[in-house]
């Protein structure tokens, strides 16, 4: 069973952050554990996936790995991310399932999909 993924952030960027994973997302901010909150970044939890967002000094985007969020109402979750300014690439290549792509406020990959009935 998978309890997080972790991705990577520049410093001193979490409000960016939480504008995003909260403000978009709509994920609750976790507490980081005192003996990890001096490091930076944020911990996200919502629609049933956990991401923490790790401080990375020689930070560089995901471009290719990525978390795959399985959500309801695939076109509103694009709607959300494209009126956010953010983009969305829908892609057919996955047997049994709508998805898309898009990236978070650091420019790491992100897949949303929703099985088609």
């Amino acid at each position: 069973m998978l309890h997080h993924v972790q991705l990577a952030c520049p410093p001193g960027r979490e409000a960016a952050l939480r504008d995003f994973y909260t403000g978009v997302l709509g994920f609750a901010e976790l507490e980081k554990p005192p003996a990890l909150a001096s490091r930076g970044g944020c911990w996200f939890r919502g629609h049933g996936i956990e991401l923490h967002l790790g401080v990375d000094p020689e930070f560089a985007p995901a471009k290719k790995a990525h978390p795959g969020l399985l959500v309801a109402g695939l076109d509103a979750w694009a709607d959300r991310l494209h009126d956010a300014g953010y983009p969305v690439h829908f892609d057919d290549g996955f047997p049994g399932m709508r998805r898309f792509y898009s990236e978070d406020c650091h420019g790491n990959r992100l897949e949303f999909l929703e099985p088609i009935e």
